[in-house]
């Protein structure tokens, strides 16, 4: 882990009859995300209970995010998530606090 890196803390809230459809869109762009360049973690968890996602994501820097967000395979979830999630994803971008 790098001190520049920037994480993300994405919370994806699907409706409850495309929660399978979403959880799976995600599982299916995992290989080739970590692949990129500026990819240095990229988790899906979820919270069974309420039925909601979470991804937590390590990139080497903004640009490496933005990059990763022009994907084909990124953008063709994104457009599915259009019709699947109850309300935006609610993205915290966040950077590592460093001791003195």
């Amino acid at each position: 882990m790098s001190e520049n890196s920037l994480f993300v803390f994405a919370r994806i809230a699907p409706k409850s009859e495309h929660y399978e459809d979403a959880k799976n869109a995600i599982l299916s762009i995992l290989q080739q995300t970590r692949a990129e360049p500026g990819c240095r973690q990229f988790e899906l968890h979820e919270n069974v209970a309420e039925k909601n996602l979470f991804l937590y994501e390590e990139w080497a820097s903004e640009h490496a995010l933005e990059e990763h967000y022009l994907k084909p395979y990124t953008s063709q979830v994104f457009e599915r998530y259009k019709a699947w999630l109850s309300e935006p994803v609610d993205v915290v971008k966040m950077s590592k606090c460093i001791a003195s």
